[in-house]
């Protein structure tokens, strides 16, 4: 095994488990009660967008304003639906390769964090039985600050006890590839290059991703400041 010491912090909506679907079913039926639609495409802007902003954006195309108090109501709405359904979820809708990796990770030694604007972490990881890897989780429950802000990374780091430099953060959002490399870190993007400018690898999932890529990969990043 190498010398360099790798820390990794996944993002969990679109790189462990897929709650894309259920997000968009909520804001659909959030958007139609409001008497507008909301298409999957707009829902692919909101990606590693926090709750509020996700909500403002919304309500922007709808053409639609709401006070304060509205919008907290409407958010509140729109998590309980979304609530009951990853209430439902299992451990079969982890996504490919995920299960795999955060396992040699874990018997590697190698300190694992998740790095999530969901408020709804807890549940999910525990839903799909992933809790146990991570040894630090970081979500919108505990930063004040949305990616493409580094904070959920930063803090992230700091609970690992390691430096942001040997830190691999895995992101599939643009927002998200954007806070990482703000907070120095190296980036696996998953999913479509277009849609993450900027990783440092692209992969279409976890599957096949190794331990001794990601070294590597931190040792060719850090060897070229």
């Amino acid at each position: 095994m190498n010398e360099i010491t790798i820390a990794c912090i996944f993002d969990l909506d679109g790189v462990l488990v897929d709650t894309a679907v259920y997000h968009y079913q909520a804001w659909k039926k959030l958007a139609n009660s409001l008497g507008f639609d909301f298409t999957h495409a707009q829902n692919e802007q909101l990606k590693g967008v926090n709750r509020m902003r996700s909500l403002d954006k919304i309500l922007a195309w709808g053409g639609i304003t709401k006070s304060d108090a509205e919008k907290d109501e409407l958010a509140a709405l729109k998590n309980t639906w979304y609530v009951d359904m990853i209430s439902k979820m299992s451990p079969s809708e982890v996504l490919p390769g995920s299960l795999e990796l955060l396992q040699q990770l874990k018997d590697k030694g190698i300190r694992i964090a998740l790095g999530s604007a969901s408020k709804n972490s807890g549940l999910i990881l525990e839903k799909t039985d992933l809790t146990h890897f991570f040894d630090a989780i970081v979500d919108g429950n505990a930063v004040t600050s949305s990616k493409p802000d580094p904070e959920v990374f930063v803090k992230g780091a700091e609970l690992l006890h390691t430096s942001e430099e040997n830190c691999i953060v895995f992101e599939d959002a643009s927002a998200g590839v954007e806070a990482a490399i703000a907070a120095g870190m190296a980036v696996v993007g998953v999913g479509e290059a277009e849609n993450l400018p900027g990783a440092d690898l692209i992969v279409k999932d976890l599957a096949g991703v190794t331990v001794q890529q990601l070294i590597d990969l931190t040792e060719q990043r850090n060897a070229r400041k």
